[in-house]
């Protein structure tokens, strides 16, 4: 094998892919619970969104962006209409990472200042910056240490007051929902309290929805819940349904100037019929409310369960917590049930992140192998 070996692999190869399953070599079929990390979001090989990436590549599938892109303006104009964010401008890219490297260097540039807030728990990716963001030292090279930044605990407001009024801080970035660190969300009362002092002190707020946005939380952002503004808005993961693309909205206070932020492949054509696709079927489907609606149906199910002692998160973008580890739990509902699920930093947590499409009769199946798993473990 050729490949530098960085990630645990499952001895599982999909080659297709079809609704909320994937299907490998042999024809045995996997409920995917999963999403590819939160990253399908309309299902599988869904065929608006097949047609559309065909016929794309048919007619160009790439250019610079130094010639114009009807495309990327169509796809602006309707995720601006789906999300609510409609006075904001869209800076396309190619991953979360890279959105939440954009966003950061776009606050430094707005304020001019270079020290970054974030909070314990984070992950917004392994470039530099975000991995300088990003609370796990297991990731951090000492290059990536250079940056100025300060980590504090959620719900710290003092901490976080005290901190802006130091009046060097850039950018405050968070996850309203944080997806490695555990599911874990603030409180409203917090969230605005963010927003008030960044706001007061000259400081970007960064809303990182690369896992939560897009209709995942039963919202089109996680932090429309609590009613915030965010200056730079980061999104990826289910924005191209499995096509790499990312991107930044961007609110009217923050200057555009040329040369400021580019990119060879962010927003290409293929890249932006993907995503005019997705945002077609989540609002065709109506996959947002979809997503709202299970989310009560499955605490439903999880109540029913003992040995679940917490339910984390929102919509489909959601932690069963256990009294006890999961990793061999997950692995005997892949292998025995074929049925793909995540894990976080919190070792007792499983993650469940479908595609926004699935259904209740998918979520049966699903616990229906994991009550049999649990009456094996009692035995």
């Amino acid at each position: 094998m050729n490949l530098f070996d960085v990630y645990p692999l499952y001895d599982i190869t999909p080659v297709k892919g079809e609704g909320c399953y994937v299907f490998d070599a042999e024809g045995k079929k996997y409920l995917d619970l999963y999403g590819g990390h939160a990253v399908i979001s309309i299902g599988h090989s869904h065929p608006v969104y097949v047609k559309a990436i065909k016929e794309q590549v048919e007619k160009l599938g790439f250019y610079s962006n130094s010639i114009k892109n009807p495309l990327q303006d169509e796809l602006a104009g309707k995720l601006l209409q789906a999300s609510g964010i409609k006075d904001y401008k869209l800076f396309l890219c190619n991953s979360g990472a890279e959105a939440n490297e954009n966003a950061l260097k776009l606050a430094s540039f707005h304020t001019g200042k270079s020290r970054v807030i974030y909070f314990n728990n984070a992950f917004h990716g392994r470039t530099s910056g975000a991995v300088a963001v990003t609370d796990n030292e297991g990731i951090k090279a000492p290059f990536n240490k250079t940056h100025l930044t300060t980590c504090l605990s959620f719900e710290d407001a003092e901490g976080l007051e005290n901190e802006l009024a130091k009046g060097d801080v850039a950018a405050v970035i968070l996850e309203v929902i944080q997806g490695v660190g555990g599911l874990d969300e603030a409180s409203t009362e917090f969230y605005r309290e963010i927003d008030r002092l960044s706001k007061k002190n000259g400081a970007i707020l960064i809303a990182d929805e690369v896992q939560s946005g897009y209709g995942r939380t039963g919202e089109f952002f996680a932090f429309q819940k609590h009613q915030i503004s965010p200056d730079i808005i980061s999104v990826a993961k289910g924005m191209g349904n499995g096509f790499p693309i990312g991107g930044i909205l961007i609110s009217p206070e923050i200057e555009a100037k040329h040369g400021l932020l580019g990119t060879t492949f962010g927003g290409n054509h293929l890249a932006c019929a993907a995503g005019i696709a997705v945002l077609d079927v989540l609002k065709n489907e109506n996959l947002t409310e979809n997503a709202s609606a299970l989310y009560d149906y499955v605490k439903e199910r999880a109540a029913e369960i003992p040995q679940i002692k917490n339910i984390k998160g929102r919509g489909l973008m959601l932690g069963l917590e256990f009294d006890f580890e999961v990793a061999g739990l997950r692995k005997d509902l892949l292998f025995k049930h074929q049925i793909f699920t995540g894990a976080a930093s919190n070792k007792k947590l499983l993650r469940i992140l479908p595609p926004l499409s699935i259904q209740k009769r998918h979520f049966e199946a699903f616990f229906l192998a994991l009550k049999l798993e649990l009456n094996n473990k009692s035995k």
